[in-house]
C-alpha cells in the first residue's frame, strides 16, 4: 500500500483546476477525484504521471481511463447517495472508488480474474468495502441483485446490450459509449417509467472493447 503525500494531494488540486476548465461542474464528482489518490491505481511505472489527464496501460491489456472521462461518465451518471449503481468494467478500481465516493451503492463487474482480484484488495486496502465486486460478463450484468437505479459502462459496445436495460429501474439511466472499435460515442439511455428507451448521443471517445464471457 502506498501513501498519498503533500505532493500527490497538491498534484490532484491542479488536476481538479484542469477538469473544472474542462466543463466538470459536479461539485460531488469534483469532490470525489479530488480525494482518492490515483498513483495507487495505476502500475509503478507510470506512477510519475497519475495525475496527467490521460489514460494509462494496465494489467490484463486494459486502460486506467482519462480522468476528465471518468468525470464525465460520472457527471453525465449524477450519482446521488443511496442509489443502486452496476459499474460494467471494474478494471483499476479507479472509476468503481469514484462512484463509491459519491455515497452510491456500487456493483462492479470484471471479466479478467486477475483484474477482479487485484482491485478488490485494493479498494478493501483504501476501506471501500462496501463496494461489491464479481468475476463475471459484463453484457449478463447482474439480474439477482437488480433492478439498478443506474448503469455505467467503462469499456466500449458495439450495441446497446438489452440485458443490461432490462436491469435498470423504470426511470433509471445508463451511460454507455457505444460505437465500432475505433471511436465510440458515449450514449445516455433513459428508461421511462412505462419501460420504453430513450437514447440521446453526446461526444466521442475511445475505450477498450466490451467482450462477452469471462476471460480465460
Amino acid at each position: 500500500m502506498g501513501q498519498d503525500t503533500f505532493r500527490h494531494q497538491g498534484l490532484r488540486r491542479q488536476l481538479v483546476l484542469q477538469l473544472r476548465e474542462k466543463g466538470i461542474n459536479n461539485e460531488l464528482v469534483i469532490e470525489s477525484i479530488g480525494k482518492i489518490p490515483r498513483h495507487l491505481f495505476m502500475d509503478n511505472a507510470f506512477l510519475e504521471f497519475a495525475y496527467q489527464d490521460k489514460a494509462f496501460p494496465i494489467a490484463c491489456g486494459q486502460t486506467i481511463s482519462q480522468p476528465y472521462t471518468v468525470a464525465y461518465q460520472t457527471q453525465l451518471l449524477d450519482p446521488k447517495k443511496g442509489e443502486k449503481v452496476l459499474e460494467i468494467g471494474t478494471g483499476s478500481g479507479y472509476q468503481t472508488a469514484v462512484l463509491a465516493e459519491t455515497g452510491a451503492k456500487v456493483f462492479s463487474i470484471e471479466r479478467h480474474k486477475p483484474l477482479h482480484e487485484n482491485t478488490r484488495k485494493l479498494l478493501d486496502s483504501l476501506n471501500y468495502v462496501s463496494v461489491k465486486t464479481f468475476y463475471g460478463d459484463g453484457f449478463k450484468g447482474l439480474p439477482a441483485f437488480a433492478p439498478f437505479d443506474k448503469i455505467i459502462v467503462t469499456c466500449g459496445a458495439e450495441i446497446i446490450p438489452m440485458n443490461l436495460v432490462e436491469q435498470l429501474k423504470p426511470g433509471g439511466m445508463m451511460i454507455i459509449p457505444v460505437g465500432p472499435l475505433a471511436v465510440q460515442t458515449m450514449t445516455i439511455v433513459l428508461k421511462k417509467p412505462n419501460g420504453e428507451t430513450e437514447v440521446i448521443e453526446m461526444d466521442k471517445f475511445r475505450f477498450v472493447p466490451m467482450l462477452s464471457d469471462k476471460a480465460k
